[in-house]
């Protein structure tokens, strides 16, 4: 399947057998060093991205066609080597590939980064999104400087970062 350019897609996938594939913070900080990196190799945007204990949500624009499967296969293929080698375990961590579907509005854009930023506290691991340090949502809303975000994207949408705060903690979404 093609992955075309100016295009954003939600990418995601599971566990398999729902176990669990970040056992320790080092290992959350290592894939996001690897997305860090390969994400300017593929020519990638951060829009938004969550890792949870057994699966895993971003939301990417692509600046070059033809660049997310590539990204995806890299990322996770050195993951998944560098996660057996530290747990003297072989074979798959996931559920087959992963899924990616094209998001083509903006109102899908921000309620799909809503949901990926609520996530945690949907799975019940922490009470408000602020909580949960494996997401970009700290960037959205100003409390945190990284890389893995379009500033000009979320500033695009909310110059001011307190509405979409007030947005997901007031979020009615439906999981």
């Amino acid at each position: 399947m093609n992955h075309n350019k100016g295009f954003c897609y939600h990418v995601y996938n599971r566990s398999l057998y729902g176990k669990i594939i970040f056992k320790t913070n080092d290992n959350y900080e290592f894939l996001l060093r690897k997305i860090k990196d390969y994400i300017n190799i593929y020519e990638l945007m951060m829009i938004s991205y969550c890792l949870l204990p057994n699966h895993y949500h971003m939301l990417i624009h692509l600046k070059r066609d033809n660049t997310l499967s590539p990204f995806i296969k890299r990322l996770f293929n050195s993951y998944t080597q560098a996660f057996n080698k530290q747990n003297h375990r072989r074979g798959t961590l996931f559920e087959g590939s992963a899924k990616i579907k094209q998001v083509d509005t903006d109102e899908y854009i921000l309620r799909l980064s809503e949901y990926i930023h609520m996530n945690p506290v949907k799975a019940g691991l922490v009470k408000s999104a602020e909580e949960w340090p494996y997401s970009n949502y700290l960037e959205w809303i100003g409390k945190r400087e990284g890389k893995l975000v379009s500033k000009a994207f979320v500033k695009n949408y909310f110059p001011d970062p307190k509405v979409y705060e007030e947005i997901v903690n007031t979020s009615s979404f439906e999981y």
